[in-house]
Order: structure tokens, then C-alpha cells, then sequence
């Protein structure tokens, strides 16, 4: 009788989730394994381009390579997950409810920014969180240019320094000189809570945030906070108010609100505790991975982050060590020592850092051209070729 690995979600951590259970069980045939992908749609979104231009083309197609690579999509959404029967309740996109039994879960259902929390945010603010409103950010971007001139059309507010606001701040000087001509006067704002731009990381690479900003114009509010978002801009929580007709939200990311229907230790971000092999507290046959997993990246109390760097190779492991639970395998214990962080800065060019402490090793054309690499090819899929697929989907195999 097959065995039934189930993996939820299809971004970076799922897509490789089941690639390399795929991987291990071709390898291992003696006891049969089915691996099932249950996910809105077979394609992977490139999240973190989403501060680019043409976002809905910021997709790749994954029916090619599941077909390549024996792999079963159920297009749909998981809507309960059931531990004591080992079972998830699922819609698929007709309406209709579905049970899928599982040997093995594997959760790689994401994270989402939570906007809940300050008065407005939901209605008012624009987010690049998924493909859909980062979409709607750049129509109504577009959309400024059919408004009158005023300070209002052309300031953007953007909530929160973190990676992701850094990178779609810096990229808005360009974007709206596309739209609005390039001779509108337009401001772009950070607001932050930190005592300066970049606080949260190294000293080295806040300099640099600190050199791009100011080269491109983009304002810091520092150890400031947003009271609430209105339709016409923002008050924070000094008094202080900015006109914009575009607020932009990046702070707040949670993890997908399935990992809470477990009932296993979870971080402030919602995160499942994982042990080294990936599987969560107290459920053996669970297994969380990507932005929904709170995992030890090595022994010096780093764990992972809620990056597409971390995701896919906590997919690799989480996916192989589910079909290793199932072949009578030895698992391989997730550890990702080596980090590094390529930060795009606009038309300043980009920064490059390596280790925790975020040492700068490159810097404008030089890191810009390597964050080029990393964004349009490196983290893309492979191709639906089940050899080239599974050569890379070992989680030993090299990768940065």
C-alpha cells in the first residue's frame, strides 16, 4: 500500500519540500511513496521581486516540472488540519470539500503581513505581501499620473525599514519619475521605529542604507511609529501627519494561519518549533518548514528567517526527511551556517553581505549584478527535467 507525503503550500519551501521527497522515495522504491502538493496555483511566485515593475509576470509554471518528476497537484486550499486523524479538510476551486489522509505533513504554507494592528492599515495601506496586492500597488502607482499635480499624489509612505521596505523604498525614486515625468517633484518617506536607517542590521550595512538613501532622496522618519493610515496619508504616533494618497505596508509578517492549528509551541511570528530533522514539537508526523518554521540554523543560536534564502533549503530537508521517516532512512539534520543577504538599492545599485554580522563584501554595480543573478535565476525552479531536479534537490548539494 503507497505511503501518503502531503505538502501544503507551493512557494519556495514547498516546491522543494516535494522535490526532494520525490527524490528520496525514487531512490528508495521497495515502499511506495505518493507525494501530493496541495497549493491556490501550480506556480511559484517570486516574492521577492515584488518591488519590481510587471509583477503579474514575477510567476513560474510548476505543472511541467511536478508532471517530470511524479509529483500530484490538488489545486485548492487547505482549510483544517486534523493531527488526531491525520487528515486535512481542503476546497478546491469549484467550492467543493475534499479529505486528503496523510502518513506524513509537510506545512510550507507561508507567512502574510498583519496589518490588523494599526487603526486604518486593512483599508487604507498597499502591501507587496502576494502577487495579487502587489498588483494592485502597481496599477494605482500608475494610476497617480491621471491625478493633479499636488504634494500629496506624489509623496509615498513606506511603513516600515525592514528588507522589504528598504528595497521598495530605494526603487520608488525611479518608479515615479517613470510615471509622474521626471521633473515631478516627488518624496519618498520611510517611517521607522529604530534610531536610524538600518538599525536592526550590522553598522556596516546601515551606512551604506544611509549612502543610497541619501544619493536617491528617500527621507528617514527614525524612532518614529504609525498611529493610523487614512485614505489621505498617515498620523504617527507624535502627532506628526503626511499627506499621500499611497501608504505602503511591510511590517507585521506572520506565519500562515494554519501553523496555529497545531498544538505545538509557536514563536511571536506564529512560527511551529521545529527539531533538527524539521518536525514539530510533539507531532512526529508533521513536519514545518519555510516561513511557518521557527528551525536552529546552526549551534550558535542563529535560527532561520522568513527569507526565500532559508525557505528552500528548509524545504529540501523537511521534504527529505519526511520520505526518510517513511523508507527507514537516516534523516539529515537541517543546518544552513552560511548566510548572506544581497540588498537591492535602487538606481543606487545593491549591497552584499556575508555572515550573521553582515560583513559588506560588494557594493553598487558589482553586488547589483549579483543580486540580478540571485533574483532571476538562482531561486527560480529547475527545469522539469527529473534528473536536473532531483540533482538539486539533495539538501547536501551545494547552495548558498
Amino acid at each position: 500500500m503507497h505511503k501518503q507525503i502531503l505538502i501544503v503550500g507551493a512557494g519556495f519551501a514547498g516546491m522543494w519540500a516535494a522535490l526532494s521527497a520525490a527524490r528520496l522515495a525514487d531512490k528508495n522504491q521497495k515502499q511506495p511513496v505518493d507525494i501530493t502538493v496541495i497549493a491556490p496555483q501550480p506556480e511559484l511566485r517570486v516574492r521577492p521581486r515584488f518591488y519590481e515593475s510587471a509583477v503579474p509576470t514575477l510567476v513560474a509554471p510548476l505543472q511541467p516540472l511536478f508532471d517530470a518528476t511524479g509529483i500530484r497537484f490538488l489545486r485548492g486550499t487547505v482549510t483544517q488540519i486534523l493531527p488526531g486523524s491525520k487528515n486535512v479538510d481542503w476546497t478546491d476551486t469549484s467550492g467543493e470539500n475534499h479529505t486528503f489522509s496523510y502518513d506524513r505533513l509537510v506545512l510550507a504554507s507561508g507567512s502574510h503581513v498583519n496589518r490588523s494592528l494599526v487603526a486604518g492599515a486593512e483599508t487604507h495601506a498597499f502591501d507587496l505581501d502576494q502577487l495579487e496586492s502587489a498588483t494592485v500597488l502597481e496599477n494605482h502607482l500608475h494610476s497617480l499620473a491621471t491625478h493633479e499635480e499636488s504634494a500629496q499624489r506624489n509623496t509615498v509612505v513606506v511603513c516600515g525599514g525592514g528588507f522589504t521596505g528598504i528595497e521598495m523604498a530605494l526603487e520608488l525614486p525611479t518608479k515615479l519619475r517613470e510615471i509622474l515625468g521626471e521633473n515631478a517633484k516627488t518624496r519618498v518617506v520611510v517611517v521607522e521605529r529604530g534610531p536610524q536607517p538600518g538599525s536592526r542590521f550590522s553598522e556596516a550595512l546601515s551606512e551604506v542604507i544611509v549612502q543610497a538613501s541619501e544619493a536617491l532622496g528617500v527621507e528617514w522618519l527614525v524612532n518614529a511609529e504609525v498611529e493610523s493610515v487614512e485614505a489621505n496619508g498617515v498620523t504617527l504616533k507624535d502627532g506628526r501627519q503626511i499627506a499621500s494618497h499611497t501608504v505602503i505596508w511591510t511590517v507585521g509578517v506572520q506565519a500562515n494561519a494554519l501553523a496555529a492549528q497545531i498544538d505545538a509551541p509557536r514563536d511571536r511570528q506564529g512560527r511551529l518549533h521545529v527539531n533538527s530533522e524539521l518536525q514539530v514539537v510533539g507531532h512526529e508526523d508533521i513536519y514545518a518548514t519555510g516561513d511557518v518554521a521557527y528551525a536552529a540554523t546552526d549551534d550558535k543560536g542563529n535560527h532561520a528567517l522568513m527569507t526565500c534564502q532559508h525557505a528552500i533549503l528548509l524545504g529540501k530537508f523537511a521534504g527529505n526527511n519526511a520520505a526518510a521517516s517513511l523508507l527507514d532512512v537516516a534523516p539529515l539534520p537541517y543546518r544552513q551556517e552560511t548566510y548572506v543577504t544581497c540588498l537591492d538599492l535602487g538606481a543606487w545599485g545593491a549591497v552584499y553581505t556575508e555572515g550573521w554580522d553582515q560583513q559588506v563584501k560588494l557594493t553598487r554595480a558589482e553586488a547589483k549584478k549579483l543580486k540580478m543573478s540571485i533574483v532571476s535565476e538562482l531561486i527560480y525552479p529547475p527545469k522539469a527535467d527529473k534528473a536536473v531536479a532531483f540533482e538539486i534537490a539533495d539538501p547536501l548539494a551545494p547552495f548558498v
